[in-house]
């Protein structure tokens, strides 16, 4: 936004800041009836409006104007978002934050409306949905993974076109298996409560989580149910055991009666492609029927390493995770088949391998055998921090290299994956709940002529949830126009 379009300071902060305030719950009933009605998503420089609060959109408004350094705010987008809605669009994802700083800077004299139909023609015009039949979606394995995807799909189920969480897949804990799982789908100690209602239907092995029934069938091997059974067909499966991770062993997830294809959530062995969404998800094909989405270390440094190799050129580096404890450890000093994981995970600094820089060379071909790494797991339950420690082809400097990051964040076609924060006070809290691959922490940027060390942070359940269920769309064939035609699948 150009610097004559900044507003004057408000007299009165505090009225401003009621109109803000009132504009924002004017806002909510918009975005709901575009999601509900049109199968419209509507986001602000890539954060989603969809069933957010007041506070929530004002802030989003706010992260706008100190990143962007404009004065992007409610009394802007209303009136495009009212605009929107009047308009009757078909289904897409809209950033209207992004829309309304373009008519700010072109539209001159346009009217709102004539602007939104010069850039939306054809998605105003479009009426098909983004799938002929809504997908079914089955969950082997109710872990961290496996319950923040049902979190995730239930979220955006919207007009349920797309994406349906049908059924989970566990082995049986006890007589109270079904309420115990329903129960810690409604709260967790890490992301909070669950985001509505659920109720357990015992009398049909199901619960309901905001309207989705989905049902609950116990079995201890992939190839042992008949999905069709339970009303379910020609269904994508995740596996979020990790337990099942070559194609041989994935394949088994093919022979249950009504599955169409299967993802894993974990690294995957053999000639299993690993898919990092925004990189190399190109590969895809309607006939893969067994793929990985990778690990979230490897979602997390592979996008920033391909930003930062096109345009700087990347020698050589090191990749060190500094990365949240995780059920593969034990709580207190025990037996354990891997070097240190067996030391009591709540109370020790652990000194482990990570395998994600071999696998950011399977997707990035040009990066094989410059990168080394390692890894350090903490007493945090969540959020990880990768540290890239690399050679540049040629010398930069700090405000170059967090210009670029910022611009690669909120502009270019991997902002989906990369977020920015020039903060310095967050902490890795903060980034709890982040539905990105990974957070660059501008503040901690050193720069020695062409060697750099980069911070960037990552919420190893969610974000890689986020990057998981992009493929999942992708793997379902769900397409919408967007706008502008890079925002990809938030």
């Amino acid at each position: 936004m150009a610097n004559e379009q900044h507003r004057k300071r408000p007299d009165d902060y505090f009225a401003d800041w009621k109109e803000r305030e009132a504009l924002a719950e004017g806002i909510i009933p918009m975005v709901g009836q575009l999601y509900r009605k049109n199968n419209v998503k509507t986001f602000i420089y890539g954060r989603s409006l969809v069933g957010r609060s007041v506070m929530n959109i004002m802030k989003t408004h706010r992260f706008v104007r100190q990143v962007e350094q404009n004065e992007l705010s409610e009394f802007e987008t209303f009136p495009l978002l009212k605009a929107l809605v009047e308009l009757d669009p078909g289904p897409a994802h809209i950033d209207i934050g992004l829309l309304t700083v373009e008519f700010m800077n072109e539209a001159n004299d346009s009217d709102v409306k004539t602007f939104l139909k010069s850039k939306l023609g054809n998605i105003l015009a479009n009426r098909e949905l983004p799938l002929k039949k809504p997908q079914d979606i089955v969950l082997f394995g109710f872990g961290r993974i496996g319950r923040l995807m049902a979190r995730l799909l239930v979220e955006k189920v919207g007009a349920g076109d797309a994406l349906r969480l049908r059924a989970i897949v566990v082995r049986k804990g006890g007589d109270d298996d079904l309420v115990k799982r329903a129960s810690l789908l409604r709260r967790d100690s890490v992301h909070g409560s669950f985001d509505g209602t659920i109720r357990v239907d015992e009398e049909h092995g199901s619960f309901v989580a905001n309207g989705n029934e989905v049902k609950v069938i116990y079995a201890s091997s992939p190839d042992e149910i008949d999905y069709t059974a339970y009303g379910i067909n020609d269904a994508i499966v995740v596996d979020n055991t990790g337990k099942w991770r070559d194609d041989q062993a994935l394949s088994l997830h093919l022979k249950s009666k009504g599955v169409k294809s299967v993802i894993l959530t974990a690294p995957a062995k053999g000639n299993v492609p690993n898919i990092v969404h925004g990189i190399n998800n190109n590969i895809l094909t309607p006939e893969d029927r067994i793929v990985s989405a990778a690990s979230c270390t490897t979602n997390a440094i592979t996008p920033p390493l391909k930003a930062l190799h096109d345009h700087f050129t990347v020698l050589n580096g090191h990749v060190e995770t500094v990365h949240a404890y995780t059920n593969d450890q034990n709580l207190i000093d025990n037996y354990h088949k891997g070097n240190r994981r067996g030391r009591s995970a709540p109370l020790n600094m652990v000194l482990t391998e990570t395998g994600a820089v071999k696998a950011v060379a399977k997707v990035l071909p040009e990066l094989e055998g410059k990168l080394t790494g390692n890894a350090i797991r903490v007493p945090t339950p969540n959020v990880s921090m990768a540290i890239l420690n690399l050679t540049l082809s040629r010398e930069t400097t700090v405000e170059e290299i967090n210009e670029f990051m910022r611009d690669v964040a909120l502009h270019g076609p991997l902002r989906q994956q990369i977020d920015y924060t020039a903060s310095p006070e967050v902490v890795s809290t903060d980034f709890v709940g982040s539905r990105y691959a990974c957070i660059f922490d501008a503040q901690a940027t050193i720069v020695n002529g062409d060697h750099v060390v980069l911070y960037f942070w990552y919420d190893n359940e969610f974000g890689y949830t986020c990057q998981v269920n992009r493929v999942v769309e992708q793997m379902a064939g769900v397409e919408y126009l967007s706008y502008p035609p890079t925002l990809g699948r938030p």
